[in-house]
Parts: C-alpha cells; sequence; structure tokens
C-alpha cells in the first residue's frame, strides 16, 4: 500500500509567509488538489468561484488561509516530522490488520493530510479538539488542536478512519441510512479499540454511560433505525449539541449517541459470533443487525 503524507505543517508556513490571496491559492493547490476525486464525489469544488466550495467547509472547524494568523505558529511546530512517522507506522499498521485476517483492499494509493482545528470551533470542543474524516476510500482528512493528549491519540483516529475506508472499498454506505452509520462507527470505534486498547476509544464512546445508552439512546435508535438518508441519520448519529451546531433540528440524545450505540452493539456482535473486527467490518448493517436482536431490549451490562 502506497500512502501519500501531505505535510501541511509546510503549507501552513508558506501560507503565513505569502499575500492572502497567494496563500489560499497555495493551500489549494498543495492540500485540496490531493483530494479532489473525494471532494467531487462529496459535490464539492476545490476551486474558489465554481459551486460549493470544499475551503469553505473545511474552514468553519479548521485552520485554512481564510483564519490562519501568526499566533498559530506553535501549532504549526507541533506538526513535527515525530508526528508523521508515527502515523504512516499507525496507517500501516491498520492496512496489515486487515491483509493479515485475509482481507486485501482493492485500493492501493492513499492520501492523508493532518488539519489543524480551531480551537474556539464548537465541533472541535464537543470532540475533545480531535476528529478524522474517512469515509471515502482513498482519501482521509485528520484534524486536531495539538497537545500531548491529542496527539498521543491521533494514531487511533487514523485507525478508525482506516477502518471506514476498507469498509466502504466493500460495502456500500447506503447513502448515509441511519443504520449503516451507526455499524460503521462501531466497527471502527472496535478495531481501535483491537489495535490500541480502551484507553484510546474516543469520546464519541466514552462520554456515554450506559444507563443513558439502555434508557434513552437504544430505544430511540431502534424506533429510527430505517432512516435512509444522511440528513435524517445525522442527528441520531451525532446527538443534539453537534446537530445544533450544524443548524440541524435536535432529536432528543446526548452527544454522539449513535456512535456509543453502535460501538456496544457491535463489541456484543463479534463475541456472539466470533467474529475478527476485520472480517465484521465486511459485513453489512443488514447481515450484523439480523445477528443481535436482543441488544435493543437486554441492558447492556449483561450482553
Amino acid at each position: 500500500m502506497n500512502l501519500k503524507i501531505i505535510r501541511t505543517d509546510q503549507v501552513y508556513r508558506q501560507v503565513l509567509a505569502l499575500s492572502p490571496e497567494q496563500g489560499e491559492a497555495l493551500f489549494r493547490k498543495e492540500v485540496l488538489a490531493p483530494f479532489r476525486g473525494k471532494f467531487a464525489r462529496q459535490g464539492l469544488s476545490i476551486e474558489a468561484g465554481q459551486g460549493a466550495d470544499a475551503l469553505q467547509i473545511l474552514s468553519l472547524a479548521n485552520l485554512t488561509p481564510f483564519n490562519l494568523r501568526p499566533e498559530h505558529s506553535a501549532d504549526i511546530e507541533a506538526l513535527d516530522d515525530s508526528v508523521y512517522q508515527e502515523l504512516e507506522k499507525a496507517f500501516h499498521l491498520a492496512i496489515d490488520s486487515f491483509e493479515q485476517a485475509g482481507i486485501h483492499p482493492p485500493c492501493k494509493e492513499y492520501v492523508l493530510a493532518i488539519l489543524l482545528g480551531k480551537a474556539e470551533s464548537p465541533v472541535m470542543r464537543l470532540n475533545d479538539n480531535y476528529l478524522g474524516e474517512g469515509g471515502i476510500p482513498g482519501y482521509i482528512f485528520l484534524s486536531l488542536v495539538p497537545s500531548q493528549e491529542t496527539l498521543r491519540r491521533l494514531p487511533a483516529a487514523l485507525a478508525h478512519e482506516c477502518n471506514h475506508n476498507v469498509r466502504y472499498q466493500f460495502v456500500d454506505w447506503q447513502q448515509g441510512a441511519l443504520k449503516e452509520l451507526m455499524i460503521a462507527e462501531g466497527l471502527a470505534e472496535n478495531f481501535v479499540l483491537k489495535l490500541y486498547g480502551p484507553d484510546y476509544l474516543g469520546p464519541w464512546v466514552t462520554k456515554t454511560d450506559l444507563a443513558t445508552l439502555d434508557s434513552l439512546i437504544k430505544p430511540k435508535i431502534k424506533a429510527n433505525l430505517d432512516i435512509s438518508n444522511l440528513y435524517g441519520a445525522a442527528p441520531y448519529l451525532y446527538g443534539d449539541e453537534l446537530t445544533q451546531v450544524q443548524g440541524g433540528r435536535p432529536v432528543g440524545l446526548p452527544y454522539a449517541a449513535g456512535y456509543s450505540c453502535g460501538y456496544h452493539l457491535v463489541r456484543y456482535y463479534l463475541k456472539k459470533t466470533g467474529l475478527s473486527v476485520e472480517e465484521a467490518s465486511l459485513k453489512t448493517a443488514d447481515e450484523i443487525l439480523a445477528q443481535v436482536p436482543e441488544f435493543w431490549e437486554q441492558p447492556t451490562s449483561q450482553l
């Protein structure tokens, strides 16, 4: 497998030394252009003034030429060689885990970039200042506000996104159906659990206690599993706070409700079936759900 890492630290430094117009042009060329295929599938343009602008979207939660300032220099310096070396190792660890399970992803070329998150962004705050995007095969973004803790967790975040990346080379994402998104997030976090252990599970899992999961989240998710589009599914996946930040309508669920539900469902599925998380990652949501109907009715602690 070939991994192309975009050294965004170098690009950020160059942007600070250029005029706003030159910095924007450089960022579009060096950071966005390698992700052209990803953005095209999302209906976004990497060129200004040609439809929905990928750079404008990224600027909502990340530092880009639109909002980068000299005071961000310390954050740029935090993205040093050791960070990229650790991520390259983490990428190959994740892909090798699938290969060793006899699963050979057809995609051989991958692109990875780290974006600096905006510390004032509600999205960053709710996600403990790190997150990722890897649902389109061949492309992975990671975002963080650098700190000792977020840098420590970055390889695990990459493993999470690698799981998505491999899954969607074999399984259709069903236009963002709730059951598929929930299962996909559950698989990705169980993959993190296998490779890095429970200390590296993301806040999208660890912030939810089992009492809330059983009394509130599971009943509401179960009742809405037939939602078949991303717009309708997102509030159940992300919870009210993130939904409202993004201009959506709350549905009465806590932060990352669908993530925590998916994590515990998939964990039980793996226990019940004896499959590895790599093998399970190639199963459809319907195949997984069919094996664990009791998950919805029994206390999670007893499964």
